[in-house]
């Protein structure tokens, strides 16, 4: 009898010796979606959130939680002057589950309530694990959870949004520092400011990080203390569902950072001791911290805390229409040692004992349940190790994301601009490690994230152009280093887009080279609000050369759009010239050539390809975009054949240096 091998390793023969591996982990999977649904979908099991935490009903309201631990709990609030009392006691309920039945006129929209949770030796104020809306006293900064029973409810104008089949090409932002005064900006900012930016520069998807209720602002929203509670420092639940129902009007999908990987170790606003335990959601000793990130890691093998996270999951797309998630943290979950201090050379790494199988089953059941909700959802994960699978169906024998963080990408080009003088850049590189992924997995490229700007970072326009940044941006101050540093920023940002593997990223502002680094408001920083915003006026300001690079940004971003580059899995190298340092490569009927020599422009430059007919449609070097204006992009360009080879063509073409040119093969017309 024939071994039954998954599409996975079908795929890829290098993986035979894990088969029995990748075997077993769908079996396990399987194993656990019967013990959870019982024979029923995904779908219908990850409806926590419709059973736990404050309800208006036809009667009054009612409140559950879970919290095993516990021997009393109370609500306590602004009703009852946060004081115990036995009209607001919790009753027991079997498997750890407590329940509170209110008349209607004991909550009104807008009170402020908490719990306090008894347990046999002590007791303490707890946010509701399953609340939905929590707010920070701008005075005491304490946190509460909040009655948001508002009399009506928000009406959306796109109710059956669907994204479109179309590569991602992803904006991701921050609500708060999207603006440009310093402060925390709010949802209705971004929908009135943002979305038609983001619109016209041509991009579809927008990812929004710090969604989740998180009590340090600095923490960019990855220590998440309140899972279902959207962050009330930028506005209320209606707010932010205007926000993704404007972008959804506008053909927009919007996806948002979902922090499963970990949660912040605060007890009173997070889950941490939650009932007098910590086991409750958490792993016990050594496993449930990590070491890193000061966090509490979630125990995915305990059936509460699955139907805890795949509700979350649940919630966030039904309640407030997102259409998907980039998960944070998953080398993280992946391994017990979260994947530190490992180089990730081998396949023996990726199938060994250091590899949590229950972490892979969590994976395999979100994304199951993401399709189940919305077929058309996106699930983006955040992965340096580069498990094989990752972003490989189900079925096959995969994880079931649709796409993987290509983290290497960013890396390459930072080991480069570091490590590497311009006459050191080899195209060759450059090409494979642009173009390097499993051939059935699809991966989110990109120059650089947020995580490039972070305080103690450089983005790449800083890299390039460092202090000049402070003094010649002006475009009446001629500087060889700026001139430099946009030259390159626009190659790098074309070459990365223009292979991506799949879809596209970039962080808010990095598309016009925004200076300086990201700091969010901290003691080491006097609690300054100059780093956590976007000066957007440098990029509009025609006397500044940062409109150079919004520009270029926003015609080669409509450009990948509008021809559906992306969607063209082939990536076609014509061209690699060590000692020139010119690169070119074919997508579709696009061909893409760069001049990554700093000093040597070429003339008459042959491109060996077949005969036709080519136009420029893209030019770094126009005055547009700060260039020369080297190369008319006017003419038409035909290629020529080679002496004696009727059937070998050359495009001869010049080639500026540090230029990058784009041309679209079009028909020649036929002779009548």
């Amino acid at each position: 009898m024939k071994k039954y091998l998954p599409k996975l390793v079908q795929n890829d023969k290098w993986l035979e010796p894990y088969s029995g591996v990748i075997s077993d982990r769908m079996i396990l999977a399987e194993r656990k979606e019967r013990e959870l649904t019982g024979g029923k979908s995904l779908a219908d099991f990850a409806t926590g959130h419709l059973f736990f935490g404050l309800h208006r009903t036809h009667s009054g309201w009612v409140i559950r939680e879970w919290a095993p631990n516990a021997t009393h709990i109370y609500l306590v609030g602004t009703f009852n002057d946060w004081q115990e009392s036995a009209d607001y006691s919790f009753s027991h309920l079997d498997h750890g589950v407590w329940e509170l039945h209110l008349a209607t006129d004991q909550l009104a929209h807008g009170d402020l309530y908490a719990l306090n949770i008894h347990w046999a030796v002590n007791h303490g104020k707890r946010i509701p694990a399953w609340a939905t809306r929590v707010v920070q006293d701008e005075n005491t900064h304490m946190f509460n959870a909040q009655v948001w029973a508002p009399a009506n409810a928000y009406e959306w104008k796109t109710p059956d949004f669907q994204r479109a089949d179309e590569q991602p090409l992803i904006y991701e932002g921050h609500v708060g520092m999207a603006g440009e005064e310093e402060r925390v900006h709010t949802y209705n900012e971004f929908c009135e400011q943002m979305l038609p930016r983001i619109k016209a520069n041509g991009y579809n998807v927008i990812q929004l990080m710090a969604i989740p209720e998180h009590p340090y602002y600095g923490s960019f929203g990855y220590h998440v203390s309140s899972f279902f509670a959207a962050s009330s420092r930028f506005g209320t639940p209606e707010e932010l569902k205007q926000l993704i129902d404007e972008a959804h009007g506008m053909g927009i999908a919007v996806i948002m950072d979902l922090v499963h990987s970990h949660a912040v170790k605060n007890e009173v606003e997070g889950l941490g001791n939650y009932d007098g335990t910590r086991y409750q959601f958490f792993h016990e000793g050594g496993k449930g911290v990590h070491p890193a990130w000061d966090s509490y890691c979630f125990n995915y093998d305990k059936n509460e805390v699955l139907h805890f996270l795949l509700s979350n999951i649940s919630y966030w797309l039904n309640e407030y229409k997102f259409d998907g998630f980039r998960f944070d943290g998953v080398t993280s979950m992946l391994y017990f040692n979260h994947g530190l201090e490992i180089a990730f050379s081998n396949y023996d790494d990726y199938f060994n004992a250091n590899v949590d199988h229950e972490a892979v089953t969590y994976f395999k059941l979100a994304n199951k349940l993401m399709k189940e909700i919305n077929p058309g959802s996106l699930s983006i994960a955040e992965d340096m190790s580069g498990m094989p699978g990752l972003a490989t169906a189900i079925e096959d024998g995969g994880l079931g994301f649709d796409f993987r963080m290509a983290m290497g990408v960013p890396d390459f080009w930072i080991k480069m601009i570091k490590e590497k003088s311009d006459d050191e850049w080899e195209v060759g590189d450059i090409f494979y490690q642009l173009t390097s992924k499993r051939m059935d997995e699809q991966v989110v490229s990109y120059a650089e994230s947020h995580d490039q700007a972070l305080v103690g970072d450089k983005t790449i326009i800083f890299r390039l152009i460092d202090k000049e940044m402070y003094f010649s941006m002006r475009k009446d101050q001629p500087n060889l280093i700026v001139e430099r540093g946009i030259a390159l920023h626009k190659m790098i940002r074309l070459a990365t887009a223009s292979c991506a593997g799949g879809a596209y990223l970039n962080f808010m502002g990095n598309e016009f080279g925004h200076p300086e680094w990201i700091d969010f408001p901290r003691e080491g920083n006097n609690w300054s609000y100059s780093h956590a915003r976007r000066i957007w006026s440098i990029s509009e300001d025609q006397d500044l050369k940062f409109h150079w690079l919004y520009d270029f940004d926003k015609e080669m971003i409509q450009l990948i759009n509008q021809n559906k580059i992306l969607s063209i899995p082939s990536v076609d190298k014509v061209l690699e010239n060590k000692p020139d340092k010119v690169l070119a490569y074919h997508r579709g009927l696009f061909l893409f050539v760069f001049n990554f020599n700093p000093t040597q422009s070429f003339t008459d430059y042959g491109i060996p390809l077949g005969a036709g007919k080519y136009q420029i449609v893209l030019n770094s070097d126009s005055g547009r975009f700060g260039g020369h204006d080297r190369v008319d992009e006017e003419i038409s360009y035909y290629t020529m054949p080679s002496k004696g080879m009727d059937s070998q063509h050359y495009l001869k073409l010049y080639l500026p240096a540090r230029t990058a040119l784009v041309l679209k093969k079009v028909d020649i017309p036929k002779a009548k």
